[in-house]
């Protein structure tokens, strides 16, 4: 029950801190102070309390997306072991329920944008619902290769993939380790597939089909999107902790390991702008194509068993 109750915490406080840590690494790779790590908090109970502005040529789909977009999300991350290699909800082919609840989520949201009847937000959605056809088949190869070496039908394959495992097998970690990162940026809208500060419309993604979203429903969203981010950088860590180790070890090494995955990001941020739209579909299937490497891999494992 611990456990439990500490992942569900970790699942709603973390993700604000995640984006605030992000932005002071871009801070301090500019030379400034910049804002608090607890500036995204802030900013979040600001929204809360503003009102809204909807247009009237919108209907009843706009008003209810960033609800169903969030909820989605954080039934999702209850799927995801965090802290303890334990998920709140586990069960075996909880990946496919995981995956498809956020496929859910990102049809809502792209239905939203759609609702507003821009033309802006409407190109913003066809770019989002690209880059999720492309994310869903590599995720689902990634831990159906991850399944199918640690005889695990459930996320906790993810740790346990590290017990006995030999040199490809410790390839297939790192690959997927890498492929899950570039899926968090895509997933994230981060550099080098969106830049979350851009105010030009025709290089936005995820913020052109945001517009015309203000006070509580841009609050979900923004927390939504940080929290997407939490259950992706989730599923690298449990890569990396291995399921034997103990709860007094694995929170702080954790908690480490996101911070350091944040401090990486926000670097990333700060040295390189992002991708022209043309080229953020080769950077994308860069993913694909490491997830067929792992698939390939794991045949071989396989087979030598």
């Amino acid at each position: 029950m611990f456990g439990i109750i500490l992942n569900i915490l970790f699942l709603l406080i973390s993700p604000l801190l995640f984006i605030g840590l992000i932005n002071k690494t871009k801070s301090f790779w500019a030379g400034r102070k910049g804002p608090s790590v607890f500036q995204p908090f802030y900013d979040f109970i600001k929204l809360l309390k503003k009102g809204e502005v909807i247009s009237t040529t919108t209907s009843f789909i706009f008003n209810m997306a960033p609800s169903l977009t969030f909820a989605s999300i954080l039934f999702a991350g209850l799927l995801i072991p965090i802290i303890n290699h334990r998920a709140v909800l586990s069960f075996e082919g909880s990946f496919i329920l995981f995956a498809y609840i956020l496929a859910m989520g990102k049809f809502f949201s792209l239905a939203g944008a759609l609702d507003t009847g821009s033309s802006f937000e409407g190109m913003g959605a066809s770019r989002e619902a690209s880059f999720s056809t492309l994310v869903e088949p590599a995720f689902f190869i990634i831990i159906g290769s991850i399944i199918a070496i640690s005889g695990n039908y459930s996320f906790k394959s993810l740790s346990l993939i590290l017990q006995n495992i030999d040199g490809l097998g410790f390839l297939i970690i790192t690959l997927s380790v890498i492929a899950l990162f570039i899926m968090m940026l895509i997933e994230g809208c981060r550099i080098p597939i969106d830049d979350p500060t851009t105010h030009l419309e025709l290089t936005m993604i995820h913020e052109v089909m945001i517009l015309d979203n203000s006070g509580p429903d841009l609050a979900l969203i923004l927390y939504g999107s940080a929290m997407k981010m939490i259950i992706f950088a989730s599923l690298i860590i449990n890569l990396i902790i291995p399921a034997s180790l103990g709860l007094i070890y694995s929170i702080p090494l954790f908690i480490g390991i996101l911070f350091l995955m944040a401090i990486i990001i926000g670097t990333i941020e700060s040295d390189i702008a992002r991708l022209r739209m043309t080229h953020v579909f080769e950077f994308i299937f860069i993913m694909s194509s490491i997830s067929l490497i792992i698939l390939a891999l794991t045949m071989i494992t396989l087979y030598k068993n």
